[in-house]
């Protein structure tokens, strides 16, 4: 409570007849605190400067609205000519008579980096080896790449079969609809995700490869070689739109399907085209500038020995390493063949026109008491690395009591293979030797 009494007002007096009154006094303003803000208004170049900031914003979301607008409509008018021509000139392919997610799943992971023509050999025959989730997933891995065998790049064999097990294991058995759940799942990435979905349940999922890639940039007369690949966001959300303005089972198909038939690297048939009354780059005349060709630097060769070990007529086969290139796979031994002169000295271990049978000791491990002159080099070329393969004969020394070299071997007759994934150039170094 504060010690000053309060003062008490005093009675008003009337004014006499006559007497003008006064007016009362003004109390002083108040001294300004020296810390207190200063009180400041909008002066007339602060109010313009808002107006123009709050119209141009007005400005921009109606020309945001507009683009919008002009983007669906363009979606539109995209599928509206491709459904039909897709309707009337897909390909006859064995995985577009099913609606089966797994189905489709196995020809999509199957499809990737690998053409059509090769497909059809293996899509039917592993289906019917695993015709569901639940018996790719209790399979041996080795059953599922023996199965794979010639489709090359075994790593979607394994991340197949992985996938099959979480699924059987975490999800029931069932593959999910839904892209962001189907992407949980091992080995099934956006592309994948969005394929499933669209293609087996006919909802809206955007899926862009390459051969996407390339339509939808032509389409735009995308020039920017950064915004032409298969992970631009602009394609994917021009790929979205136009699978909500129609079926997306049949949108998305032909979308890949105008890619690899018709809008191809080379040579596109433009005049076999639903959209070219759409396409800016045909407009413009850059159909064959985009997409921008891509500058591959040379991939690094590799020389190698595959070395034929023979014993008593059987040949043998050694299981790769589960890291690396073939991981898991049936190959011939192979050694590295020493670089070209002037950069390796000649004779001895060291000598590259011909395998030594000391190289061959140092390296596996085992004795030979003969091997024949190097067969015609076969070149194999991976995604980034080239193999230059020589193969040979050797028979191992029996009398020294030679056995295996280390690791898993499998000592085969001619035309007999081992159960397990056999790669193509294993293939092809067997036909070259013989076996």
């Amino acid at each position: 409570m504060s010690d000053i009494a309060p003062r008490r007002k005093a009675p008003s007096a009337r004014p006499a007849a006559g007497h003008r009154p006064q007016p009362a006094a003004v109390a002083p303003a108040a001294a300004k605190r020296p810390d207190a803000p200063p009180q400041s208004r909008p002066n007339g170049p602060d109010l313009l400067a808002q107006a123009e900031q709050l119209a141009r914003a007005d400005l921009l979301a109606r020309a945001d609205l507009r683009s919008r607008a002009e983007q669906l409509a363009r979606a539109d008018q995209l599928a509206r000519a491709l459904a039909p021509w897709f309707l009337a000139h897909q390909r006859d392919l064995e995985w577009r008579h099913t609606r089966d997610p797994y189905a489709i799943w196995v020809s999509e992971v199957m499809l990737q980096q690998t053409r059509v023509d090769t497909v059809k050999a293996y899509w039917t025959p592993f289906m019917r080896r695993f015709p569901d989730v639940a018996s790719l997933a209790a399979a041996d891995l080795q059953q599922v790449l023996a199965a794979w065998s010639g489709l090359g790049y075994y790593r979607r064999a394994r991340l197949l079969h992985a996938g099959a097990q979480h699924v059987h294991t975490q999800l029931g058995g069932r593959l999910p609809a839904a892209p962001d759940q189907l992407r949980e799942i091992p080995g099934i990435g956006r592309y994948t995700a969005g394929a499933i979905t669209s293609i087996a349940h006919d909802l809206p999922a955007a899926l862009v490869d390459g051969n996407v890639a390339r339509v939808l940039s032509r389409l735009q007369a995308i020039a920017e070689p950064k915004q032409q690949g298969a992970d631009a966001a602009g394609h994917w959300a021009l790929a979205q739109q136009i699978v909500e303005a129609g079926s997306p089972r049949v949108l998305a198909q032909a979308l890949m399907e105008l890619g690899a038939t018709v809008c191809t690297p080379q040579q596109p048939r433009c005049d076999a085209c639903p959209v070219r009354p759409h396409c800016r780059a045909h407009a413009r005349g850059l159909v064959d500038q985009i997409p921008a060709p891509k500058l591959r630097a040379a991939s690094p060769q590799h020389d190698l020995w595959a070395v034929g070990l023979r014993k008593a007529g059987r040949l043998l086969l050694t299981r790769r390493p589960d890291a690396g290139l073939l991981a898991g796979m049936w190959c011939l031994p192979l050694l590295e063949r020493p670089p070209a002169p002037p950069e390796a000295p000649h004779g001895g271990l060291f000598d590259r026109s011909k395998l030594t049978p000391a190289a061959v000791r140092k390296a596996l491990g085992v004795r030979v008491q003969k091997i024949e002159p190097p067969h015609e080099p076969i070149k194999h070329v991976f995604t980034h690395r080239v193999w230059m393969l020589w193969p040979l004969r050797a028979d191992l020394d029996l009398a020294d009591g030679a056995g295996s070299p280390a690791g898993e071997c499998a000592w085969i007759s001619p035309g007999e293979r081992p159960l397990g994934g056999i790669p193509t150039v294993t293939e092809r170094l067997l036909e070259r030797l013989g076996y």
